[in-house]
């Protein structure tokens, strides 16, 4: 039998349903359209399987793995590495959010044979690992600002490697200090649409680009993934505006990964400061 107390309860439990805010009531029913990770090398982790304990520590969603380095001979590469990664990642529910090539800054893709290697074999190193996103970094040595003959040299690369990519659904994302129109320039004369930018907030701000306004020009069509990024500083106490980022994410309806990067002030410890970071840019995006 069904007390009047009971009947007051269920009705007072019905109102406050009925006025519960609509994303509230479905929010397990709609999946956040951004997820956060962390670069291994930026959480002191390069090549080393313990960054995927380190961002379940800090409470992301994932981590962008280096392919490898010289010294381990690009271990990714390696079938026994891949499964100690992907059984790692689903045990303590951590994603390989992507893949990162960032001995192309030592060893350039536009003139190294080495690089070129390594960029198709990630192809099938992403594709095993089921990630979608693989960064190409263009500094150091590897630079093509100003440098004419080194973007062809790109482009007549990466026509080469395009349809191989595109055959895995794969995504190449080019990360440099060009601008949006010089990225525009190569992606456009590559002519696929699984070449993309490798969006840097950091690197955009310290070139004196208009990060927000290149954000909305490229739009999510031209954009792979973003490194959420201060150099010297935790997020949210830099000189990037993370509100005016989230709203040009929301001005191109993006969806996917953002990785933090750098955000650590000097001498500060990294752990908290990544918990900070992680907490923060959550805050920001909603997420």
């Amino acid at each position: 039998m069904i007390t009047r107390r009971h009947a007051l309860k269920a009705s007072i439990a019905l109102v406050g349903l009925f006025y519960m805010p609509a994303f509230q009531i479905f929010a397990h029913d709609k999946p956040n359209r951004i997820k956060i990770g962390a670069c291994d090398w930026s959480i002191g982790q390069h090549s080393n399987i313990e960054a995927l304990h380190i961002a379940k520590e800090i409470g992301l969603d994932g981590v962008q793995l280096s392919l490898g380095n010289l010294k381990n001979d690009m271990h990714l590469r390696q079938p026994s590495v891949q499964k100690l990664y992907l059984e790692t990642s689903q045990k303590i529910d951590v994603d390989v959010g992507g893949i990162a090539i960032g001995e192309l800054n030592s060893i350039p893709y536009k003139s190294d044979p080495r690089g070129e290697q390594w960029v198709s074999d990630s192809i099938d190193v992403a594709k095993s690992m089921g990630c979608k996103v693989i960064l190409l970094a263009f500094f150091g040595k590897g630079d093509l600002k100003g440098d004419v003959a080194g973007t062809k040299a790109v482009i007549k690369k990466l026509k080469k490697i395009a349809p191989k990519a595109e055959e895995n659904n794969i995504i190449l994302g080019i990360e440099s200090w060009l601008s949006a129109e010089e990225h525009m320039q190569i992606i456009e004369a590559v002519g696929s649409p699984n070449v993309k930018v490798y969006y840097d907030v950091a690197n955009s701000e310290k070139m004196g680009y208009d990060i927000y306004e290149e954000i909305r020009w490229l739009g999510k069509e031209n954009i792979c993934e973003f490194h959420a990024k201060e150099n010297g500083y935790l997020l949210g106490q830099g000189k990037i505006d993370f509100v005016e980022f989230r709203k040009s994410l929301d001005a191109i309806d993006y969806e996917g990964w953002i990785m933090i990067e750098g955000a650590v002030p000097k001498n500060a410890n990294m752990l908290e400061s990544y918990i900070h970071n992680n907490n923060y840019l959550r805050s920001i995006l909603k997420v």
